[in-house]
């Protein structure tokens, strides 16, 4: 496809009605970003969810342990979007997207027309794919509504079933496990967090799991949730095994929430097509969020980012396009995790990679598994260490070569070994 990019960089645009589906982390960056970069048009957001945006990343953490209320999670407090003249249409969902009138319909029959138009409706949680699904006792974990719906049935005694060894997973368990539950994890792949790490990160975090009493099966594929009086009772696995459950926790990732894109002629491939300034193939409509596919800077390739971060990118490029403003730097792809008392940062991605130098000891539950590839930094897993990722990002994104030795030499500080690194003679491998 041909991407058309309008207005140039530098050549601001006359104040415009600029349309947001979605009020997530990626629509209310675009808002955030155009009102600090002095856009004077209208700004309305349409979001699905009765709140104004907030913070997903705690509902699987302090939100579940009710250390953090959900005004606490807010982005913005709600007078923000008035004071700014940011038009706020909560519990709506837009349903069609007209181009040729640039008109957006919601689901109460009413339209809004746009000069510009930002996608951000993000993904919506894989539906377990077994009969019982339907029972009371299933739940998924992305709203604030669905922390509602769980918390009642939080009682010690419960027994929970978390299908999907992914971050929110585990992230789940941990919790859950803190809180007193018993907490069983099946997963149908070899390992936990497969698809986004290392086998010797997927270890410690086994390991870290069953040492705090959580049960993770593997090579595990759920068959059947079995009710008694419609609510969850036990689940069958395909191998027929059978195991009590009060409640049954989907965590089996997410569909990017695309037909409204495709519906209007808009490019959808996994997620929807944009280019790096998060534009689609349409030059007056961008989009933004997990419900894209984007080019992925120094990895030349594109693909779906599920990230806070890419929100925030995506949202700030998306903001600078329409602003006609130079596009913000490109960071490289970043991500966390905080399973108990551990925080696990990853920068960049290890797929490709052919080598994993560890700097640490993962005994000492301080430790970084730096992955090479073709002789070229292109991620690193720090666990409880800030100072590997913050030093890993910074090379990644500079594409700077670093010896192997040096990384995995402790005598050093990352503060000393960056210093090195400035000196090619000692760090091209």
């Amino acid at each position: 496809m041909h991407f058309r990019a309008e207005p140039a960089v530098g050549q601001q645009m006359t104040a415009a009605k600029v349309v947001i589906l979605g009020a997530g982390q990626a629509g209310a960056q675009v808002t955030f970003s155009l009102r600090q970069g002095g856009f004077p048009g209208e700004i309305h957001m349409i979001g699905e969810e009765p709140e104004p945006p907030y913070q997903r990343p705690p509902l699987s953490k302090a939100v579940l342990f009710g250390t953090i209320s959900a005004e606490r999670l807010r982005l913005r407090p709600e007078a923000w979007y008035a004071s700014n003249n940011v038009h706020l249409h909560l519990a709506r969902k837009a349903v069609k997207i007209d181009r040729r009138s640039r008109i957006v319909e919601l689901d109460d029959g009413s339209e809004i027309s746009f000069e510009r138009l930002v996608i951000a409706t993000g993904a919506r949680p894989r539906t377990l794919p077994v009969p019982g699904s339907e029972l009371r006792g299933v739940f998924n974990l992305r709203s604030l509504c669905d922390v509602a719906r769980l918390k009642p049935f939080l009682v010690p005694s419960a027994r929970v079933v978390i299908v999907g060894a992914g971050y929110i997973g585990l992230e789940t368990a941990a919790a859950l496990r803190v809180m007193g539950l018993e907490v069983l994890v099946i997963e149908q792949a070899d390992r936990a967090l497969a698809r986004v790490t290392s086998p010797l990160i997927s270890e410690f975090f086994a390991q870290e799991h069953r040492r705090h009493g959580v049960e993770i099966r593997t090579r595990t594929q759920l068959h059947e949730i079995v009710g008694r009086d419609s609510r969850v009772a036990a689940v069958r696995m395909a191998n027929g095994d059978e195991v009590p459950a009060d409640i049954v926790i989907g965590g089996i990732g997410i569909v990017p929430n695309g037909q409204l894109a495709a519906d209007a002629g808009l490019d959808f491939d996994g997620g929807i097509v944009v280019d790096e300034n998060a534009r689609t193939g349409d030059p007056q409509i961008f989009a933004c969020g997990d419900c894209t596919r984007r080019p992925i800077v120094r990895y030349a390739r594109s693909g779906r980012l599920e990230s806070v971060h890419n929100a925030i990118e995506q949202g700030k490029q998306a903001a600078a396009a329409i602003l006609g403003s130079p596009r913000p730097v490109d960071e490289c792809p970043w991500f966390w995790s905080d399973q108990y008392d551990l925080k696990l940062q990853i920068a960049g991605l290890s797929e490709g990679h052919d080598e994993v130098i560890l700097r640490g000891n993962p005994a000492d539950r301080k430790f970084a598994a730096f992955y090479f590839g073709a002789g070229r930094l292109l991620a690193v897993d720090a666990v409880n260490a800030p100072p590997e990722f913050v030093v890993a990002k910074r090379w990644i994104e500079a594409g700077t070569t670093v010896a192997r030795e040096l990384v995995a030499d402790t005598s050093m500080s990352m503060k000393q070994i960056a210093e090195q690194a400035g000196n090619e003679e000692q760090c091209v491998a």
